[in-house]
């Protein structure tokens, strides 16, 4: 048997990092952060327990990168929905939609991903968290944005700060509260965007998380 093409290996590669990331989503969402186990993600995912260490340095950093691709997916299908717009002020509305519809829809999920934030190591460098953040660079330099290096970090740590309010044990905030926050601070509509309480928002996001971990080669958008 001839060994298999450097291409082949590499594709192997990445559908093992995909179905690592998926099952991890899907296991913290479940059971949380501490009752899930290494090992129960590569189960899940039907890797060898071995292998999670060849991607990932440990729990903390795979389960950041999972939530990370899961928020950059979302809001990046939330941006390109039909009907498409180039409108910044809609995107801004879709985007801040679709973070606070991440908090009320995977409470668990999103509660052990501000917890793991506030960890000695912070945000851990990967592509799915620079995804999500040149999707948000762009959405902010779209609305109008004068000053991208000031603003950026405002757009983030209010995002931050609304997920947080959301998911504080005992004490939430209500998403539709924060909503209004958000949108008057930025002058937007309250009928743009896609309230995360709505049933078009609801539908939008009850669909198979598999959409956003997909093994297949993904055409390229350039």
């Amino acid at each position: 048997m001839s060994p298999r093409s450097a291409s082949v290996n590499e594709e192997l590669r990445r559908r093992s990092r995909e179905r690592l990331l998926q099952a991890a989503v899907e296991l913290v969402d479940e059971h949380g952060f501490e009752a899930t186990t290494l090992g129960d993600i590569a189960d899940r995912a039907g890797s060898a327990r071995g292998l999670v260490s060849y991607y990932f340095p440990g729990k903390r950093q795979l389960v950041q990168s999972a939530v990370h691709r899961l928020m950059h997916r979302t809001l990046e299908e939330a941006l390109e929905r039909e009907p498409h717009t180039e409108d910044g002020r809609e995107r801004l509305a879709r985007a801040i939609d679709a973070i606070l519809g991440l908090a009320h829809d995977r409470p668990v999920l999103m509660r052990q991903h501000m917890a793991g934030l506030l960890q000695a190591e912070g945000f851990v460098a990967c592509p799915e968290q620079r995804r999500l953040a040149e999707l948000l660079t762009d959405t902010v330099k779209r609305y109008g944005s004068q000053d991208l290096a000031a603003d950026y970090p405002m757009l983030r740590a209010l995002l931050m700060g609304a997920v947080y309010a959301a998911l504080i044990p005992g004490v939430p905030m209500p998403v539709p509260v924060l909503r209004a926050e958000l949108f008057q601070r930025y002058g937007l509509d309250w009928e743009s965007g896609v309230p995360p309480e709505s049933e078009t928002g609801k539908k939008a996001r009850e669909r198979d998380l598999s959409r956003f971990f997909a093994t297949e080669e993904r055409p390229s958008s350039a």
